[in-house]
């Protein structure tokens, strides 16, 4: 979804550096959601 919002918003300004911006942000989204994902793991299989 920011991949798209990100590359509709460089169609439209031609500001490469937003397009970089928003893809950062994806990358970020991508790593919070695996540690996230890794500390329910971690969670779930210390209590069984």
């Amino acid at each position: 979804m920011i991949k798209d919002l990100a590359w509709n918003v460089f169609k439209k300004t031609g500001n490469i550096n937003t397009y970089i911006e928003l893809s950062k942000i994806r990358g970020l989204e991508k790593d919070l959601k695996v540690k996230l994902d890794e500390n329910i793991e971690s969670k779930w299989d210390n209590h069984s």
